[in-house]
């Protein structure tokens, strides 16, 4: 008998920290976290790496380019979302040091602000995983589990 194996859904997330703050968009009209915050983000394509899917995700979103060589790998998440049917998913953020460009919401009909917050004061209403994820790479920890409780 046949096996079903996992279907997870992987995503790419940018960090970026500029004098100890860290850039993050309002989602809006999406339908999903809607009011609250989150990073440069996005699914990747199908015939995509992580990398390829965040570099088009910053350029996309927020008008910036990328090189694969000034992206390191500074987390992973394992997270189990309650809110999809096929609910397993693999998140790699990103940090980049440097980027190429002047940083502005090119999706202002999915994104109401994006704006740099004081890392030790982000907004309350970040999104929980997200919240996770940014503890864990001001903590230095570099994989997470969330919502598998």
């Amino acid at each position: 008998m046949m096996t079903k194996r996992h279907q997870n859904i992987p995503a790419s997330y940018l960090t970026l920290i500029k004098d100890n703050k860290i850039l993050l968009l309002r989602r809006f009209n999406t339908g999903y976290e809607d009011g609250n915050y989150s990073m440069i983000a996005g699914h990747v394509d199908p015939g995509e790496t992580f990398t390829q899917c965040i570099i088009r995700e910053a350029e996309e979103e927020a008008g910036i380019l990328l090189k694969p060589e000034d992206l390191k790998v500074i987390h992973v998440m394992h997270r189990n979302s309650e809110t999809a049917v096929n609910n397993e998913r693999i998140d790699v953020f990103f940090i980049a040091k440097k980027w190429e460009g002047e940083i502005e919401n090119k999706e202002p009909h999915k994104c109401d602000d994006l704006s740099w917050f004081d890392l030790d004061n982000i907004p309350e209403n970040v999104i929980p995983y997200i919240k996770q994820a940014i503890a864990g790479i001001n903590n230095k920890v570099y994989y997470s589990e969330y919502g598998w409780q």
